[in-house]
């Protein structure tokens, strides 16, 4: 390699969004989308980056199953280029323990979570297990079976986001109030409610500790990833309590207690999680009986593990609160 060629090179990878780059790519395959995701970048600026690498000869493009997948060059890590690979494999040694890295190895898991859980990227050629693949596997496909299972309930979605949850509930229930702080958020989601032509959602802006529903309006109260963005969680499953019939339930998917702090500033979370006990003993103090706490989702490696927990409002006020794992 030139003098004029190795300064080129070296300037390139002078870019701290390329290491990143190169870093999550010794990991793992991943698609632009993908990438966008782990890196919290636009994806214009991402193409770009790997458009520089790959002209540098330092990754490699790959169509598979209608994706096209960026993965480092062979040359960089068996080639003519290993000794420059063996100086990164020891700065991305020693940056383990940075902040941004470990943000950056978080999203990477959630990323390829999210991938198992995909049925279009089921038992491609890297798939370690080719009978993964089977048409028509869909877990929507499957939570929508669930959902003609059960009576026509009139669901409440605390915290609904861009209403992705919400459209799937609506799907089996009579009726679904989403409720969300954000103006801008709920504009999105009625708009994805419109092109699902899914009528049957009544959209509320409100404060997850101050509902603003009636009292005992609904048959479910759903907190699906929205607990830990409360200021108040006790009062916000005491809310999600008040506004639940007698008899019916309240359902919390959320985040087992963690270390990631980055979570804060990048998604606003205000709690990192909560602790199986801590979530079982807010139910237990807002008077609910058969509640259930189990882990709703793990993944080897990846710092985020779902919890599922739920309650029965009971019917009698002298009913006794009770509480099963």
């Amino acid at each position: 390699m030139d003098m004029k060629h190795a300064s080129a090179l070296y300037k390139l990878l002078g870019d701290e969004a390329r290491l990143r780059l190169l870093r999550v790519l010794q990991r793992e395959r991943l698609n632009v989308t993908e990438l966008t995701g782990v890196l919290g970048l636009a994806q214009s600026g991402v193409s770009r980056h790997l458009g520089l690498l790959k002209e540098a000869g330092l990754v490699t493009e790959e169509r598979d199953a209608g994706f096209t997948y960026y993965r480092l060059a062979a040359a960089l890590q068996d080639g003519d280029r290993r000794p420059l690979w063996e100086v990164l494999e020891r700065q991305f040694a020693a940056a383990a323990g940075d902040p941004a890295v470990r943000a950056d190895e978080a999203r990477l898991q959630e990323v390829l979570r999210l991938r198992t859980e995909n049925f279009e990227t089921h038992g491609t050629a890297d798939s370690r297990d080719a009978r993964q693949l089977v048409p028509g596997r869909s877990w929507a496909a499957w939570a929508r079976a669930l959902g003609m299972l059960l009576p026509p309930l009139e669901v409440a979605d605390l915290g609904c986001g861009e209403g992705f949850l919400t459209i799937e509930a609506a799907r089996w229930a009579r009726r679904v109030i989403a409720v969300d702080r954000s103006a801008a958020v709920l504009d999105r989601a009625r708009a994805l409610a419109r092109r699902r032509r899914i009528a049957n959602v009544v959209w509320k802006q409100g404060e997850l500790e101050r509902l603003p529903l009636k009292d005992r309006s609904v048959d479910v109260a759903l907190l699906s990833q929205a607990l830990h963005h409360a200021g108040k969680p006790e009062t916000a499953i005491a809310e999600a309590v008040r506004i639940t019939r007698p008899g019916g339930r309240v359902l919390i998917l959320d985040l087992r207690e963690h270390q990631e702090e980055w979570v804060r500033s990048k998604l606003g979370d205000r709690s990192l999680g909560f602790r199986d006990t801590a979530l079982r003993d807010m139910l237990v103090a807002n008077g609910l009986h058969d509640i259930k706490v189990a882990v709703g989702a793990r993944k080897s490696g990846d710092p985020f593990t779902v919890l599922i927990a739920s309650g029965v409002k009971p019917i009698s006020p002298t009913k006794v609160a009770t509480a099963t794992s």
